[in-house]
């Protein structure tokens, strides 16, 4: 399995993670486990097997037992969640459930998915164009700084104080938009960042959480498994695409 990412440049920073692409050439299925971290991915997918399909994933607040079809490739784009609202246009979601996406999406062909370069040039001319005419609120960008660079180890209280926005106008927005609150969110990239450190073999909390068991409780939410059998991931079979090395 091949797996590549790029970042955005900086005038996408705001509400663009990374773009990214796998190709799965091994000849048979495999079974594998998506681990939530707080991505939403539009996802450019076909095969020899399958014409192109475009899907926007909604956020995962749970593991899912997917099937990777031998031969798929994805060419995806990782959005922060601000772009839900400035770049999607995108009014509410559902989490854990896909999207489809129409033809054509961005001005994307399967003939423009000849080289990964080139697709993330095509998109990225699309999302500026789109954001041409819109500003960020000053109070959602300072809180969304604030949640991905901390990794989402602040409270509620602390992003509030800090963005100036009312806990409760953030928790409408949130709720509204991806249908969680702020605080299950946070929860959901301190489970990320958490993940980084199993892989590594470090098998206590680092990410605020309030004592061992609350740590092996959220992981175990999330991921259906402890702490210490994550952090084997046997036959590779947990994925965490934010956490897969970038080539």
């Amino acid at each position: 399995m091949e797996y590549k990412a790029i970042n955005p440049g900086p005038s996408l920073s705001d509400f663009v993670e990374s773009f990214w692409m796998l190709s799965a050439d091994n000849e048979q299925d495999k079974d594998i486990v998506i681990l939530p971290d707080g991505r939403i991915d539009v996802i450019f997918s076909w095969s020899d097997r399958e014409p192109l399909h475009v899907m926007l994933m909604s956020l995962d607040l749970k593991a899912s037992y997917e099937t990777l079809p031998a031969g798929i490739m994805m060419f995806a784009v990782s959005l922060k969640l601000p772009a839900l609202e400035y770049i999607l246009d995108t009014l509410s979601m559902t989490p854990e459930q896909p999207i489809p996406l129409p033809d054509h999406f961005w001005g994307v062909s399967a003939a423009d998915l000849d080289d990964f370069d080139s697709f993330v040039d095509r998109i990225s001319t699309a999302m500026l164009a789109t954001l041409q005419t819109k500003k960020i609120d000053s109070r959602k960008k300072k809180l969304f700084d604030l949640i991905y660079d901390t990794k989402g180890s602040m409270t509620v209280a602390a992003l509030s104080e800090q963005s100036c926005w009312s806990a409760r106008q953030i928790n409408r927005y949130f709720n509204e938009r991806v249908g969680i609150s702020l605080k299950e969110y946070c929860g959901i990239l301190r489970f990320r960042a958490s993940f980084l450190h199993l892989k590594e073999g470090r098998l206590f909390p680092e990410e605020n959480f309030a004592d061992q068991a609350h740590f092996i409780k959220s992981i175990k939410k999330l991921s259906g498994v402890t702490p210490k059998e994550l952090s084997k991931n046997k036959n590779d079979r947990f994925i965490q695409f934010s956490a897969m090395p970038k080539e």
